[in-house]
């Protein structure tokens, strides 16, 4: 059956696609929003370490998924990598935890394009806009994927150009090149210099690596569209080398950017930092500007997390392990009850973000957070386990078409970078939750595995049983 299935899939995506794929899921409200408020938590110098220890972070798991999925592309990819090699609860948890990070943020990317749209057209109810974008992002995933991955490719552009801009006016102002409003000088290290090294102490850089390593999230799916891209033996590495450098010239240079010109006393998660500082420049019309690109980036993610979570779903029917009413794929290479499924998914946790935000969605939304972690994790060790039995049963080294280097430290060394920042979390009241939330689910994951199982196992021993001679 899987072998039927994934024929079925059409390797129409090419480096170009799978590069902007990565970023559009890596490049969304994270970096637009919430950024402010981690320069708020850690201050200028520790929002700048600790976005250049996740880059780090990223990069290192990248590494261990490049050899997975070059070796080994499928749709679906880490699941199916973690249920091989670690074990089939692991893959089947992880999953889920995945399915559900990206089903709960579907929810929250409609409602916030449809608050972004009242800017323009304040009579129009944001239900409106939120349920238009969630058509227009539902038929881009069921068209066809070639239609999808252009879509994705001109949305991420549209990001891309707005934050190469951004670096070049914001280095102009920081160097004194470009005046800034009202005769401000331009702050350069005065932040630094002003706020101290670390404001709130060190262990804030801890506290907000979860949230960190969350705006990274997204790099993984190159690794998910493996089993839709074409030539993935060059076309895999060649998308993890150039998106790596790309997010740390995005990621770390805006950052750099917004903590020279951005003082601590006025970040928060109240006003995109990126209009503050273009404010503080002078650039005429730039809270329409950004608003704008902001929509941008809110379409994107979600149409990369409509793609990756019906993805992830399909993988699981595929494995037998949930109905397999979910591993159907249309004429054109669609998963599209998957795609239906997930799309329901997001509606409700939509529902759920407006009738009960401080109870049913925080728990979806602390869930999601601490899971793109814990993905993270289960690819270093399935590369660990993955390596260790691949020599074990006499390959080479040099049979490997892309090699993780410095094996085993890479892996050893992703893992605990990982599991760091879920400890660091412990020691800050206002994500804790995602422990409380995140590990008790989890758990019921793996529970349920093992219940449905035995379930399964046990009607079809009895179906043996009673079968005429």
């Amino acid at each position: 059956m899987e072998k039927n299935q994934k024929q079925d899939f059409q390797r129409k995506m090419t480096a170009r696609h799978l590069v902007m794929l990565s970023l559009g899921g890596v490049i969304g409200t994270g970096l637009f929003l919430s950024t402010g408020y981690t320069i708020q938590q850690a201050g200028p110098f520790g929002t700048i370490l600790s976005y250049l220890i996740g880059a780090l972070v990223v990069y290192l798991v990248m590494l261990c998924l490049g050899e997975l999925s070059v070796h080994m592309p499928e749709t679906g990819a880490f699941h199916s990598y973690a249920e091989k090699y670690i074990g089939p609860g692991t893959g089947y948890t992880v999953a889920w935890l995945y399915w559900l990070t990206w089903t709960v943020a579907l929810g929250s990317e409609f409602t916030a394009a449809g608050l972004l749209m009242q800017r323009w057209f304040p009579s129009i109810n944001v239900w409106i806009w939120s349920a238009l974008f969630a058509i227009l992002i539902f038929v881009l995933n069921i068209v066809t994927v070639k239609i999808f991955a252009e879509s994705e490719f001109w949305f991420s552009s549209i990001k891309v150009i707005a934050i190469l801009l951004f670096i070049i006016i914001g280095a102009a102002a920081m160097t004194g090149i470009l005046p800034m409003a009202h005769s401000q000088s331009a702050p350069f290290l005065s932040n630094f210099k002003q706020d101290g090294m670390f404001p709130h102490g060190a262990l804030a850089i801890v506290m907000t690596m979860l949230a960190v390593n969350f705006a990274f999230s997204g790099t993984e799916l190159i690794g998910i569209a493996a089993g839709e891209t074409a030539d993935p033996e060059k076309t895999i590495p060649k998308a993890i080398r150039t998106t790596l450098w790309r997010l740390i010239i995005f990621f770390v240079g805006t950052i750099v950017i917004l903590s020279a010109l951005l003082p601590f006393s006025d970040a928060g998660v109240l006003k995109s930092p990126f209009v503050a500082v273009l404010d503080r420049i002078g650039v005429p019309y730039s809270a329409d500007i950004m608003n704008f690109v902001i929509l941008m980036a809110i379409l994107s993610a979600a149409n990369s997390g409509l793609y990756a979570s019906s993805r992830m779903l399909w993988s699981l029917a595929n494995k037998n392990t949930i109905s397999p009413v979910f591993a159907k794929i249309t004429n054109r290479g669609v998963p599209i009850n998957a795609v239906i499924f997930s799309m329901l998914g997001g509606a409700l946790a939509l529902l759920s973000s407006v009738v009960a935000p401080d109870t049913v969605y925080i728990v979806l939304v602390s869930i999601s957070g601490l899971a793109v972690v814990v993905v993270w994790m289960s690819i270093s060790a399935s590369q660990f386990l993955f390596r260790r039995k691949y020599l074990k049963e006499g390959h080479s080294i040099k049979d490997l078409v892309y090699c993780t280097p410095l094996y085993p430290l890479i892996p050893i060394a992703s893992f605990i970078l990982c599991l760091s920042s879920c400890i660091g979390i412990a020691f800050d009241s206002t994500q804790r939750i995602a422990l409380y939330c995140g590990i008790p689910f989890i758990l019921f994951c793996y529970g349920s595995y093992y219940v449905t199982q035995n379930m399964k196992k046990r009607g079809e021993s009895y179906v043996q049983q009673n079968q005429p001679n």
